[in-house]
């Protein structure tokens, strides 16, 4: 059986979709975790930073820093989905491409990747378990992230559930567009859920991300009244991505805020405004896609600021609030560096 044959075959058999594991992460949840990302995403948003976890389906992408043009993928394709373009480079028609496997098995310079690989829960344990030591020294633990972790709710509550009998932590991080049963039957096994609410305009959200966001709202809420009956999780992050011209401006943080005012008071430990991360556009090339935000700049700190003012004054607990990720800096010159909030 092929790679991706492999790969596609454990839909039905108790597996999930496993985009990337990535260690060391602080950014997830508390202390040094390790964060599973699964592929599939219920959303599209337009400044998605990895569009490569949006299909739930496995995916080649090429990577011309590695590629040494030996040609050995053209030779494996039998399926003409490789296509060389006047610039050497090479573009896959996913039209075409069956996903057999074989360009990326024959390929000498690894150039073209499988991304999407299938896990069971108990290699995926075990695989989590090598960063055990960083758990338990830094108060971190396991988060599952995605995509959107709501499409796999079998495999994630089990997977959570074999965490959390070694000691783990764990968190989900979810776009909270997913069945109302997947997300109670998720957010009641973890330790933490970092729920994203991204635009409040309704109108607004379906033009960004694809959908409206009523069942996004409507999840939020009933996972409010949950953690109140004592279902879990013990603890609740709000994450807000700050986009220029999409949702970084006062009427929408204002309007995330008085929501949590609403509807959240006293549940929500941590607010976290993320600022626009502005280097998706290789991953959008490789996959023979436009990125609506390739041209957006990175938001200066006097932005950033401005932005968690708004979050704070929307606030009756100011303190909840926190801004992350990348600013830029404009000096002398005309030039620009960047900096970490």
């Amino acid at each position: 059986m092929s790679i991706i044959a492999q790969a596609q075959a454990g839909v039905s058999s108790g597996e999930s979709t496993v985009l990337n594991i990535q260690r060391m992460s602080t950014e997830d949840g508390p202390g040094l975790r390790t964060t599973v990302f699964l592929k599939g995403c219920s959303l599209e948003c337009g400044w998605c930073h990895n569009p490569e976890a949006v299909s739930v389906k496995p995916q080649v992408v090429w990577h011309a820093r590695a590629c040494i043009a030996s040609r050995a993928c053209d030779a494996a394709c039998g399926d003409d989905a490789i296509i060389r373009t006047d610039s050497a480079e090479i573009r896959i028609d996913f039209s075409r491409c069956t996903l057999c496997g074989k360009c990326v098995q024959d390929c000498p310079s690894a150039a073209l990747e499988l991304i999407g690989t299938q896990w069971d829960v108990d290699d995926l344990l075990q695989e989590v378990a090598k960063d055990e030591s960083y758990f338990e020294t830094s108060g971190g633990g396991v988060t599952i992230s995605g995509g959107e972790p709501g499409l796999w709710p079998s495999c994630v509550t089990a997977f959570i559930e074999a965490c959390k009998a070694r000691g783990y932590h764990t968190a989900v991080d979810t776009s909270g567009m997913c069945s109302p049963a997947a997300l109670k039957a998720i957010a009641s096994r973890a330790d933490l859920v970092l729920y994203d609410l991204k635009q409040m305009d309704s109108e607004k959200h379906r033009d960004f991300t694809g959908q409206p966001n009523e069942r996004i709202l409507s999840n939020l809420q009933r996972l409010a009244v949950q953690m109140r009956e004592g279902g879990g999780p013990t603890e609740l992050w709000i994450r807000t991505p700050l986009i220029p011209g999409a949702t970084a401006d006062e009427r929408n943080i204002r309007a995330v805020g008085e929501f949590i005012s609403a509807h959240l008071e006293g549940l929500v430990s941590r607010w976290e405004l993320c600022s626009f991360n502005n280097l998706a556009g290789d991953k959008y090339r490789r996959l023979g896609r436009s990125w609506t935000f390739e041209g957006t700049g990175l938001m200066t700190p006097e932005q950033l600021l401005r932005c968690k003012d708004w979050a704070c004054r929307s606030l009756r607990d100011a303190s909840i609030v926190i801004a992350t990720g990348r600013t830029r800096i404009e000096c002398a010159g005309d030039s620009v560096r960047e900096s970490s909030s």
